[in-house]
């Protein structure tokens, strides 16, 4: 069987611009001697579309997006992810499914029957589940139907206890398949590839029969989607594998039940299929911020370039995102900003290629600060005058953006926006915090990698002691514990749901602990207010975390 796999990039909500991009892949793909075209989950109307669904004209649009795309399907099937209204009046009103179109019309449907929860999925808001999985006849072959989660029912997985009954790979295990197809959407973070891969191979394995999974592509909002499709023979062995963080379509002859079996050819996987974490945690921001500029209409974008490493890292993830020619760094010194800062920013920006524009902020923070001096008459300098620098920074970032159209891009690593490091109306304004799921030692692993070959980030950027350079000699250590430890509490704390106790007992000081959960604690009202972030790891702060601005729990 020769099969059409059309990894596709949709936009949320973009009907008429997905139904071209479907078209345009099927027309090319039965072209290339596409005997089947399958599109990844919920292709007609992009994932995920969270509450469009509830306008009244979005689902009956997305159906007749989809009637208008099987009109010009021919004698070669395809089958495309959509949104199916739930006609019976009972249960959530609509299913997440699947219809094949055959010959000018939608001729069959499959229904997604596990609907995620967890994370950043609230599926169930809206779908109905389907109560088995669907089995195709077309050409003689029996095609098993499944969506995204139908197959994440494995043991070793921890989200394997949020669904009962038989599964829907042991009601298709008894319907004796010759082929069964997969559409997905299933975002990326940190080593999904290999669980992903994993199960798509038991998956063929335990159904006797290959298995084909295709993936979506692309940013949509936090989301980033690696595409990876891919192909299992009857005993697991991947025989294509599809390129990571691009699109791609391809004819794959997969062997179904009985036929001889397919040798892969040369080339069978991508390039990128399979390649470094370093390189995958790039390309993944560097789609997200693309996407999630161009898809908003955006075309350039801004940085405030402080001379420090996180500004410096999201600089080099614009360029590769947008082109140097639509990136303008902007440094900002106050009377305390270091010669070095500002001359490491230089740098940068010559690095890049990019334009490169200094604004001093010395008289509008004394302008501020006079303003103010009536009212602090009589209590010392704190916080409160050094994040006077930070906003009127932000004030000024917003001006260009607003005056030039160019999306501002905040700068703040996960290690800072957990404990508050930040300054609200700041550091943080924005349109997007591009590495708020990278924490600082990431951020410093990155940039070892993108000097590889050539020094792009100063060498002294990445060398010398991080600080906000909002009070003279001030280094991020002065009111952090090194970054080191501090991302090991992090990532126990916010990622594990480790307690105070559960740090401790792993050798962590308890005062150290003590601190830095306080203020991962404190600080869940900034992080409310934060630009969007791109997701990267299994847990980010944003729509993945919910946890209460005003509680008082203490673990």
């Amino acid at each position: 069987m020769r099969l059409g796999l059309a990894q596709l990039n949709p936009i949320v909500g973009d009907l008429a611009g997905n139904r071209r991009r479907i078209l345009d892949a099927y027309v090319s793909l039965v072209k290339q001697g596409a005997e089947l075209v399958v599109f990844p989950e919920l292709a007609v109307c992009g994932y995920p579309p969270r509450d469009l669904l509830f306008k009244r004209r979005f689902v009956p649009d997305v159906v007749d997006s989809l009637n208008q795309i099987a009109a010009a399907v021919g004698e070669i099937p395809a089958l495309i992810g959509y949104v199916e209204k739930n006609a019976s009046g009972r249960g959530r009103p609509f299913f997440n499914s699947a219809g094949f179109c055959h010959r000018g019309r939608v001729v069959a449907t499959a229904r997604k029957c596990l609907l995620p929860t967890y994370d950043v999925f609230d599926e169930d808001r809206y779908f109905e589940p389907a109560t088995s999985p669907a089995l195709i006849e077309h050409a003689g072959m029996r095609i098993g139907v499944t969506i995204c989660e139908d197959i994440w029912t494995d043991p070793m997985l921890s989200t394997r206890r949020l669904y009962s009954g038989k599964m829907p790979l042991e009601q298709l295990a008894v319907q004796k398949c010759d082929v069964m197809l997969n559409l997905s959407a299933s975002p990326w973070h940190h080593d999904k590839e290999d669980v992903r891969g994993c199960l798509v191979a038991d998956s063929a394995r335990s159904l006797g029969c290959p298995v084909a999974y295709i993936n979506a592509v692309g940013g949509n909002d936090e989301l980033i989607f690696d595409g990876r499709s891919l192909v299992c023979d009857a005993t697991g062995k991947v025989i294509a594998g599809l390129a990571a963080f691009a699109e791609e379509l391809r004819v794959v002859d997969v062997p179904t039940r009985g036929s001889a079996p397919v040798v892969a050819p040369a080339g069978a996987l991508h390039p990128t299929f399979a390649q470094d974490e370093m390189k995958d945690t790039f390309e993944a921001l560097a789609l997200g911020l693309r996407d999630y500029a161009h898809k908003s209409g955006f075309k350039s974008a801004l940085i405030a370039l402080s001379g420090g490493i996180d500004s410096a890292l999201v600089a080099v993830i614009a360029v590769a995102a947008l082109g140097k020619e639509n990136i303008t760094g902007v440094s900002l010194p106050s009377s305390i900003s270091s010669q070095h800062s500002r001359d490491d920013a230089r740098i940068l920006a010559d690095n890049l290629g990019i334009r490169f524009e200094t604004i001093a902020i010395a008289g509008a923070v004394e302008a501020a600060e006079k303003s103010l001096q009536p009212l602090f008459a009589g209590r010392p300098r704190d916080v409160a005058e050094e994040n006077i620098q930070a906003r009127v920074r932000g004030v000024l970032m917003m001006a260009l953006s607003n005056k030039f159209g160019s999306l501002l891009l905040t700068t703040g690593n996960k290690s800072e926006v957990a404990v508050g490091y930040c300054t609200l109306y700041g550091d943080m304004c924005g349109g997007l915090a591009v590495i708020s799921d990278v924490f600082k030692t990431q951020v410093y692993a990155l940039a070892r990698w993108i000097n590889r070959e050539r020094e792009i980030i100063p060498r002294n950027t990445i060398d010398k002691p991080p600080s906000a350079e909002l009070r003279p000699d001030q280094t991020d250590q002065d009111s952090l514990p090194p970054y080191d430890m501090l991302d090991a509490i992090l990532r126990g704390y916010v990622e594990e749901g480790l307690s105070r106790a559960d740090l401790v007992a792993q050798g962590f000081g308890e005062a150290v602990v003590n601190d830095v959960v306080r203020k991962v604690d404190l600080n869940e009202y900034k992080r409310k207010q934060a630009a969007p972030g791109l997701k990267i790891t299994p847990l980010a702060f944003g729509v993945g975390r919910r946890i209460p601005i005003v509680q008082k729990y203490v673990s």
